[in-house]
């Protein structure tokens, strides 16, 4: 089982899960919260297929990775990108970041630049600043909000889990996926660490990508659904396309915000497309 060293907490080494398969230009998969690796296996299929190396981890705390009590701030989340990045030597590699992976897109560009990355793929991700502030009152997301994230967390992890992976799924509040396939994803949720899991509501509710997306200097796809009920579009995708020059916006008609498994077709089409670009 291939795995990373890259830190150490109580005394104990801090390690990635990663996966490699197929050949070609590498493109690197960076998954959401609570999920893991495992939530791209759509793409990973249709990747390889189509030519190119998928790449796929698991961030700290989640699926096959280390289960830390720190380190799920974007800072480290960026620093551990790189490392998996370095030891694997890529360059020209596209990063693809779903949900809160986009964060971790943006934020490795934003702190470590772009010289390994050919091109970034912002896909329903938490881009640019989902924070109510004063200087940000579009942002989507408040701290009552974030505080009912966290408390629901602190109950009952397993039924928030079950009651978030329908969310995830679901448009206009009807689901888009059969029903094993929402349990698979709630079972992915359901492997995170308890820590992982209540941390991430104020890492990605709270961090601000602005300054991040201005570092942007290489050709960018973001992909989102218009039923997007968990980072709705108008406070996302529609930003975080006009904040980066000359990004290219693709809008999927009824998609939730899980839309690289509910509609994997069309998101697999845009992301090969704009890869053969």
């Amino acid at each position: 089982m291939p795995m990373l060293t890259v830190g150490a907490e109580n005394g104990a080494p801090v390690e990635l899960y990663y996966e490699v398969q197929g050949r070609g230009a590498p493109v690197v998969l960076i998954h959401g919260w609570p999920l893991s690796g495992r939530s791209w296996e759509k793409q990973v299929v249709a990747l390889v297929e189509a030519g190119y190396q998928a790449i796929t981890y698991d961030r700290r705390g989640f699926g096959r990775s280390t289960p830390t009590w720190d380190g799920h701030d974007y800072d480290t989340i960026a620093a551990d990108l790189d490392a998996l990045l370095v030891h694997l030597d890529l360059t020209d590699v596209t990063l693809v970041g779903f949900s809160a992976g986009g964060g971790a897109v943006a934020r490795y560009i934003g702190s470590h630049g772009t010289a390994r990355v050919a091109k970034a793929v912002l896909a329903s991700a938490v881009t640019p600043f989902l924070h109510v502030t004063d200087g940000n009152p579009e942002g989507g997301l408040d701290d009552g909000t974030i505080a009912h994230f966290e408390a629901g967390i602190r109950a009952d992890r397993a039924g928030f889990a079950d009651q978030f992976l329908t969310l995830l799924y679901s448009a206009a509040g009807t689901s888009t996926v059969s029903e094993p396939q929402r349990l698979h994803g709630r079972d992915l949720a359901n492997a995170a660490s308890p820590r992982a899991t209540l941390a991430g509501p104020d890492a990605f509710g709270r961090t601000d990508f602005r300054p991040d997306l201005e570092k942007f200097d290489v050709p960018t796809l973001v992909i989102h659904g218009d039923s997007d009920a968990v980072v709705p579009f108008h406070v996302s995708g529609r930003r975080a396309a006009a904040a980066i020059d000359g990004a290219e916006l693709v809008l999927i008609e009824g998609g939730p915000h899980g839309i690289n498994v509910s509609h994997a077709d069309q998101f697999n089409d845009a992301l090969i497309g704009f890869l053969d670009r």
